[in-house]
């Protein structure tokens, strides 16, 4: 039986991951694939396994090419996987996130037009949009 490490464990150490409970949360949430397939935390890498990786809406593509069991440093955890991810679109072409404060409730006419705006939306313009207005408007007649 070939050598392997548990997943969760190979990604803390070589340090995708600031934690291992960090690392089993994002596999658990579907955010890692090893060879195209979702596993469980335990699953066993082997040397030669590409795991794919969804951090901030990229993914981060590596290949073991060594085992990890303990936390290394920096330097010789980049030599554990080589990196085929693509690189990531300059900050003007993505899309700005818009994130409101807890506890704000909900947005106001005013912010919705301004989300509108900036996710590229056409604004609304009134009832128009509503479906079976014109059903309304024969009855008013």
């Amino acid at each position: 039986m070939s050598e392997s490490v548990r997943l969760d464990l190979w990604l803390w150490s070589v340090r995708v991951y600031k934690t291992r409970s960090m690392s089993t949360t994002a596999i658990r949430g579907g955010k890692v694939r090893v060879n195209g397939n979702h596993h469980k935390a335990s699953y066993g890498v082997k040397v030669g396994d590409e795991v794919r990786i969804r951090i901030d809406g990229f993914d981060r593509i590596l290949v073991v090419k060594q085992l990890l069991r303990k936390r290394v440093g920096a330097p010789l955890a980049a030599e554990a996987y080589e990196d085929k991810s693509p690189p990531k679109p300059p900050r003007e072409f993505t899309m700005p996130i818009v994130r409101r404060e807890r506890g704000l409730g909900r947005p106001t006419k005013r912010d919705r037009r301004e989300i509108d705006r900036l996710l590229g939306r056409k604004e609304r313009d009134g009832r128009d949009d509503w479906p079976g207005l014109e059903q309304l408007e024969d009855r008013d007649k």
